[in-house]
């Protein structure tokens, strides 16, 4: 999405949008449940848990950590990583909100 355009949907849209980038990558969504499993985790550990270069993981880990979903900490020479529990709440909230907006239809009502 342009960056002229983003003005053109509310706050709410655009937050899902980013986050909805944010999941779409495979890597992305396994640094996440290994984060959801283990509650912290060290940057070494993802590279042995999903066998991609700590270069690449250090990428996903930026874009997740610039959208909010995980925060760092400094332990000794190491990054340690677990989710941002309000992040993820509010994040939890913007997308159930969203899916509960679905109308129960029967199969032939709906195209």
């Amino acid at each position: 999405m342009g960056l002229t355009k983003a003005d053109l949907f509310t706050p709410e849209q655009n937050e899902l949008a980013c986050l909805a980038k944010a999941f779409a990558h495979p890597a992305r969504v396994a640094i996440i449940e290994h984060l959801l499993k283990s509650n912290r985790c060290i940057n070494g550990d993802l590279v042995n848990e999903l066998g991609l270069a700590q270069a690449t993981i250090s990428q996903h880990l930026k874009e997740l950590k610039n959208i909010g979903l995980i925060q760092g900490n400094i332990e000794g020479v190491s990054m340690s990583y677990c989710i941002n529990t309000k992040k993820w709440n509010s994040v939890q909230q913007l997308f159930n909100t969203m899916f509960d907006r679905i109308t129960n239809c029967g199969i032939d009502d709906c195209c």
